[in-house]
């Protein structure tokens, strides 16, 4: 059986990644990552994941990009857009996935394990330029020249197989699999009891994809108070962006 080091987030597409490498006979080791994000919902979602999926190992790596700001999601004088964003939108995270890639390389060696699993996929690199192919295959490259296992012969292979997958069939696969998406946390803007915004990118495209999947969606919202329609909940009245 082959090791693995899993990048897991906490969302929905990590979370059915990981599924789906145990499913394939990895042993799964799972990194996830302090980075100064707005909120610690979606690491405490990790956690549980890691758990229930009996993970070999799970490390949650401090590296606090917040220092240097220039995100929605590591600083909170920038606002989290609320309305769906066209290019690269203010959610993204510079280097971000270069700096976990990178991370989870260094871990990945020490372990003798030469398989990276990332749950980039076509709905993120439509916006996002670290989750394109290009850029995984130029990893892979960094990644043969820069190891001391590289230098000496051997491969790392960073897995994309959600990449080129809708969140529908993301969705579809990872309940195939087991997968209870109550337990994950997507939402850009989340609370402390990991509800969600409902109106954040993430939360639209997440709630489009339960929809293209024909599945009831079971995350957990916040409610709002709105002056004319008083209390409401967001899964009523987000638009939806299409069937992913």
């Amino acid at each position: 059986m082959k090791k693995a080091v899993i990048l897991l987030s906490g969302g929905l597409d990590s979370a059915t990644l990981l599924a789906l490498a145990k499913q394939q006979g990895y042993i799964c080791h799972a990194l996830s990552f302090n980075y100064g994000q707005r909120h610690g919902a979606e690491l405490n979602a990790a956690r549980h994941i890691a758990e229930h999926a009996r993970v070999v190992e799970h490390k949650v790596v401090h590296i606090g990009l917040d220092a240097f700001g220039g995100s929605a999601l590591t600083d909170t004088s920038l606002d989290v857009p609320s309305q769906p964003t066209t290019g690269i939108p203010i959610t993204y995270v510079p280097a971000r996935n270069t700096v976990f890639l990178a991370f989870a390389l260094g871990w990945a060696e020490v372990l003798g394990a030469w398989d990276i699993f990332i749950g980039v996929n076509a709905v993120d690199y439509s916006g996002y330029p670290d989750c394109r192919p290009e850029f995984i295959g130029a990893f892979e490259k960094l990644a043969r020249l820069a190891t001391k296992a590289g230098v000496e012969g051997q491969s790392f292979k960073v897995h994309t197989p959600l990449i080129d997958m809708g969140k529908g069939e993301i969705i579809r696969l990872g309940l195939d699999l087991g997968v209870d998406y109550a337990h994950t946390v997507s939402c850009y803007s989340a609370d402390d009891a990991g509800r969600a915004c409902g109106v954040c990118d993430s939360c639209r495209l997440r709630k489009a994809g339960f929809e293209g999947a024909g599945v009831d969606d079971p995350t957990r919202y916040q409610k709002f108070t709105d002056v004319t329609h008083g209390c409401w909940n967001p899964r009523r009245h987000v638009r939806s962006i299409g069937n992913l």
